[in-house]
Formats: structure tokens, sequence, C-alpha cells
């Protein structure tokens, strides 16, 4: 009897270790020889995450190749281990979207010393990878905060939400903010925290902001549109928003919405679908030994009350 519980445990185990590799054979091909890519994402509880994981799916269906597709949680940690599964299950290719740059580098590192082909989207890392495709992230905070300026007059007080600290994103829409508070002279920065890009914590953030410094807030930027929306809902609460000028990025649903319902003075659209889409397009032409561009930058846009039904549409 107790050599048949053992037998049983054994070929649950070796179930459970081929379901683990998703179908995946030693060749990088799924079980029905379609190439297999491994994705590791950032966090699938921010919106704009969720559509660039909907934009590689939609890819991968019209490429014919399959994905394993990953939740780091923002971990970098986590991120590292994602990644050695898949070089172990001998994936084709890995796609990877930066918790941290340098956190998260070893994760990298670790698949092209293997052979295996990495492309980063939306984020960096320090070790470079096979290629990225992605947007330049001081390029979507400089919209934003010119628009400050310009509704400002270029001259007033501004807060700035930080994203999770040492993330791409956030160092590069920190220096795009900060090189136009440089050319605006007029502009003073009252106050900087990060909110780690969650609508929860910005809403706290900006509660505590207002109570501390009151009538000098005229403008926000947050450097994405989760922690926007949660600042607008604390001014609205303090009845406070038609004083203040916020602004964010990705234009994600709630925020286009917001701004046309005239609650979110304007977001910035950052393409998604051109992302995601791309990264697989990257990945499957590095399978196919097939020429690929090293970088792919998509530019961001500028979304405000005027121009918000043309986003909507998309």
């Amino acid at each position: 009897m107790k050599r048949k519980i053992h037998l049983a445990t054994a070929v649950v185990a070796l179930a459970g270790l081929m379901a683990g590799a998703g179908g995946c054979g030693g060749d990088g091909k799924a079980k029905d020889d379609r190439p297999v890519i491994g994705v590791s994402l950032l966090n699938l509880s921010n919106e704009f995450i969720v559509m660039l994981k909907k934009a590689m799916e939609d890819k991968a269906a019209e490429l014919n190749v399959r994905l394993i597709v990953t939740d780091a949680q923002r971990s970098a940690g986590r991120q590292i281990e994602q990644v050695e599964r898949f070089i172990a299950q001998g994936v084709s290719a890995i796609i990877v979207n930066p918790c941290e740059v340098e956190a998260s580098s070893p994760a990298v590192a670790k698949a092209l010393a293997a052979g295996v082909p990495v492309v980063n989207v939306n984020s960096e890392t320090r070790a470079a990878p096979t290629a990225f495709v992605g947007s330049r992230d001081e390029e979507s905070a400089r919209l934003a905060m010119e628009y400050i300026a310009q509704r400002l007059g270029g001259k007033g007080n501004v807060l700035m939400m930080q994203g999770f600290l040492g993330q791409a994103a956030q160092l590069k829409r920190d220096a795009g903010a900060r090189e136009v508070l440089k050319n605006t002279p007029g502009l003073a920065l009252l106050a900087e925290q990060s909110a780690k890009w969650d609508r929860g914590e910005a809403l706290s953030l900006m509660e505590n902001w207002i109570q501390s410094h009151g009538d000098k807030v005229q403008a926000v930027f947050c450097q994405n549109d989760e922690m926007a929306m949660g600042a607008v809902i604390a001014l609205e609460q303090a009845r406070r928003k038609d004083k203040v000028i916020v602004a964010g990025v990705d234009a994600i649903a709630d925020a286009l919405q917001a701004v046309r319902d005239g609650r979110l003075d304007a977001t910035v659209f950052q393409d998604a679908r051109g992302q995601g889409g791309g990264a697989v397009e990257a990945a499957v032409k590095l399978i196919r030994k097939q020429p690929c561009d090293k970088e792919t930058f998509i530019p961001f846009q500028l979304v405000t009350k005027e121009n918000v039904d043309k986003f909507l549409k998309r």
C-alpha cells in the first residue's frame, strides 16, 4: 500500500512539473509546435499593464505564438525567479516588463547568458536586452508639465507624485518634469513624494498635502493616471478641485473619461497596444533570426478635453 501511495505522489509531482512548463518542450516550442514566449510583467493590478498584456495576447494570436504570462507584483526578486523558470522551461524568447532599472537587471543578464533573446517592454534595465520597445518617458513628463506651465501662465506652485522609486519610468519622468521646472523659473515645486503608481496611496498623499499646503497648491503632476485619479478624488472630497490643475500619464480608461467629464485636466497617451504588440513582434523576429531594431520608441501624445474623444474611440 505504501509503495502505491509513493507512486501516486510521484505521478502528481511529475504532472505538476509538466504543467509548470506550460506545455513547452526543450526546443522552446509548445506541444502544438508553436514557439513559446515567456512574459514577466511588472504588476497586473495596474490598468496600463493589463492593457499591455491584452495587446501582447492579441499579437501572439495573430502571429501564432504562445505566451506564458506571469505577474512579478512589483518584486524584482520575483521577476528574476520567473525568468529563471522560463530558461529552465526552454522558452524561445522572453519579454520583460522590468520592475526596477538595477534590481531587475540580473533577470535580463541570466536570460542572455543562457542564449535566450530578451525584449524589454515599456521600461528599461541597466543590463541591455536584445531589443527594447517602449516610449521615451522624459517626453511624457515634459508634455504634462508644459501643459501645467501654460495653464498657470508660467508662474505657480506645483506638487509632483512620483511612481515606484528606482523604476525607469519614475526616474525618467522625474527628469523630464525637472527639465521643464528648470526652464520655467516661475514654477515652484512645493513637494514631491512617491505614491508607488497606486490610486489609494495617491489619495492619502493628496489628503496630507492639502492639509500641509492648503491654498498654496495650484497644480499636481502625477507620473501616472492611477495616482492622478487618486489626487482628483482627494481634491474633490476637499472641494478644492476647481482651484487645482491635475495632469497624469498613460491615458487609461478612467482617466480619459475623467478628462472628458472635466474632472482631470490632462493625461498623456501612452500606446499600450503599440508597445505590447511591438514587443511580441520583436520577440518573434528574434526567434526567426529576422532583422529586428535594437530600440523602438513610440511617441506620447497630450490628451485634453479638446481632443479626448479621439482617444476614447481607440
